[in-house]
């Protein structure tokens, strides 16, 4: 695949995207604009790609897949750990628009200045990218969308605390990714979806 258009019509096309707004989202933010100069050859092929420090930019289909999952909208507050490449907190900025907001976590100072200027190629005022702490997501806030892009070896139940009742939290644990949903009633409905692989989420 030689650009951008190519992949959305191979993620079209293999059905792991199909909404409008996450299409409008891959159109407009280009991953070309995320990854390392040394694998632009391979920019629009659809598996990871390295942008050091042990770390990737996800495969397209799973980085497609997971944000069916999480299901953004318009006006929506979203939290996005593991922002890496900086690449998923630009599409959900495009998603939510200017009345929602998106934050980026990343542990690693290289890569929050990486993240953060390929962010700032698209000049989006509702997003930002941030140095975690060792404490998982934002202590004190809640969110309508949690988007994690790294496995954990276990559920983390403080995630769950951080989310709006209607809410969503959408995060790989081991080989699966849960899909999460925060009923109104502050009950949690869980949807596991088997056989994918990630980078360890790393936090105390």
């Amino acid at each position: 695949m030689n650009s951008q258009k190519d992949l959305v019509n191979y993620l079209i096309n293999t059905n792991a995207l199909h909404s409008p707004d996450i299409i409008k989202a891959f159109i407009a933010i280009d991953r070309y604009d995320f990854v390392k100069n040394q694998n632009s050859y391979a920019t629009y092929e659809d598996f990871p790609l390295s942008i050091g420090n042990s770390q990737t930019i996800s495969q397209p289909t799973t980085v497609a897949m997971m944000l069916e999952m999480l299901s953004p909208k318009q006006g929506n507050s979203i939290l996005d750990i593991g922002s890496g490449s900086g690449w998923t907190t630009a599409l959900l900025a495009h998603i939510v628009g200017q009345e929602g907001c998106v934050t980026g976590l990343e542990r690693l100072d290289e890569l929050v200045e990486f993240g953060s200027n390929n962010l700032n190629k698209y000049h989006f005022n509702n997003a930002k990218i941030i140095k975690a702490t060792d404490r998982l997501g934002i202590q004190g806030k809640k969110f309508d969308r949690i988007l994690v892009s790294a496995s954990a070896e276990d559920f983390p139940t403080k995630l769950t605390d951080q989310l709006k009742p209607g809410g969503k939290l959408v995060i790989p644990v081991k080989n699966s990714i849960f899909e999460i949903t925060k009923t109104k009633d502050d009950e949690l409905k869980i949807i596991e979806h088997y056989g994918f692989v990630f980078v360890p989420l790393i936090y105390k």
